[in-house]
């Protein structure tokens, strides 16, 4: 019988490092602001992509307090219409 393709005594796959990547730091902690605003406008649309979704942690490199201000209020400046849902 042959062995199946593909399985087999080899190498192993080397693991990538990531060493090389940036840290990411929070912007919020850096400026020292006391809470996010929702009237800051410029500032919400620095976390919503186009398509109108809200940038995660891993992404935006917020901490984990000030995300779950940033998402209140991004969500408080969607309800007056100080930011879209979605674009066209």
């Amino acid at each position: 019988m042959s062995r199946p393709v593909g399985r087999g005594k080899g190498k192993p796959k080397k693991k990538k490092a990531y060493s090389s990547r940036r840290s990411k730091f929070c912007k919020f902690c850096v400026e020292k602001t006391p809470w996010i605003d929702y009237k800051d406008v410029k500032t919400l649309l620095g976390f919503t992509p186009e398509r109108g979704k809200v940038l995660p942690r891993r992404t935006s490199g917020v901490c984990a307090g000030h995300q779950r201000q940033l998402v209140e209020a991004i969500k408080r400046a969607r309800n007056i219409a100080l930011l879209p849902f979605a674009t066209d």
